[in-house]
């Protein structure tokens, strides 16, 4: 009997030749603040691809320069950012793994080096810096993810993943958390989801039928019963794949029931699988290729993502499937070392 992580997959007729994702992990300082992918960029994602992922996703890209997380971040929001986008594209190609370019617009959460307010669904009282967007200023998001798509693929990317979860923009406009209007984008789910739903129409009308469009999704958005309708409205919409993982907040978190060894985040995602017929995949603390391969033999998913176990050894799924000794990741405290720079991660080291 196969493995269950390395069962293929036809993913919108693509073969996707295992089940294991490398996520889209931020590499702190490796970019520039015009955006353009560096040496260090295309450094970690050749090894990364050679490391035996089925799908790559490169970590959050910003659609507009005024829209980022953070000042490094790497960029799509011109033509001048293609070339070495299409460096990281031929790179996971060559290594028989989908690609997909995860794009991204952080809303409240935009940084204030970047930006001197943060623009969002709605106005929030405890952020001094924010400001409701105007329809017109929605209509532009709109267009830069859409031009962020078209800009991907001629990168050479398979596809994109929008970033709707983490707190960030479009999981701003799907929570009623966040988003307060009462005009055509906001007031119930239907309007809470438009500016997500014509960005999904936009790229498929620009980038064709057999561009994948991922979806982040938050999964308590305010809660899971949200999550669901949410993931239910992008498959209809024209999502092909999802990517479950938290809504920026800490309210609402579901309970997994007794005998589900894994976290919330991982539970919202076997849940969501549940509701639809695309396929799904679950990310978060799963750590190891026993609970990652549980999860795929039981279909509780269809993919895992497994973010630090590729960061501590970027040959992780080569190593599983040779049988051969894995670097582990030294679950560094009180946080993450790689967060802090890619360089820090003592796991890395020689």
């Amino acid at each position: 009997m196969p493995h269950p992580l390395f069962t293929p997959y036809l993913l919108k007729g693509l073969p996707v030749k295992n089940r294991i994702v490398f996520p889209p992990v931020v590499c702190f300082g490796y970019a520039l603040e015009d955006g353009i992918v560096t040496a260090k960029n295309v450094d970690h994602y050749r090894q990364t691809a050679a490391g035996g992922a089925g799908i790559i996703i490169t970590e959050a890209t910003a659609v507009l320069s005024d829209g980022r997380l953070a000042p490094f971040q790497l960029g799509i929001w011109s033509d001048a950012h293609i070339p070495g986008m299409s460096t990281i594209a031929s790179l996971v190609k060559k290594e028989n793994a989908i690609s997909l370019l995860q794009i991204h617009h952080a809303g409240l959460l935009t940084n204030e080096h970047v930006s001197t307010t943060a623009k969002a669904p709605s106005a929030d009282e405890k952020n001094p810096r924010s400001a409701e967007l105007t329809v017109a200023e929605i209509i532009e998001i709109r267009e830069a993810f859409i031009n962020a798509a078209e800009r991907a693929k001629k990168a050479g990317f398979q596809g994109v993943e929008l970033h709707g979860a983490h707190g960030y923009l479009l999981n701003q406009f799907a929570s009623s958390l966040f988003n307060h209007r009462t005009d055509e984008y906001g007031g119930n789910m239907e309007k809470n989801l438009k500016l997500a739903t014509d960005i999904i129409h936009g790229i498929r009308q620009r980038c064709g039928e057999d561009f994948i469009i991922g979806y982040r999704l938050g999964a308590n958005s305010p809660a899971l019963e949200d999550g669901t309708i949410i993931a239910k409205h992008l498959e209809k919409a024209g999502v092909d794949l999802l990517h479950v993982s938290h809504g920026g907040s800490l309210l609402n978190l579901p309970r997994p029931p007794k005998g589900f060894d894994y976290n919330w985040i991982v539970y919202s995602g076997t849940v969501i699988k549940t509701t639809v017929s695309i396929p799904v995949i679950v990310v978060n603390e799963i750590k190891t290729q026993e609970r990652a391969a549980w999860l795929i033999e039981n279909n509780h998913a269809d993919f895992t993502a497994l973010g630090r176990p590729q960061l501590a050894d970027p040959n992780w799924v080569n190593h599983v499937l040779n049988n051969e000794k894995i670097n582990l990741c030294h679950q560094c405290k009180p946080k993450c070392r790689w967060f802090e720079a890619g360089a820090l991660c003592p796991a890395r080291k020689k």
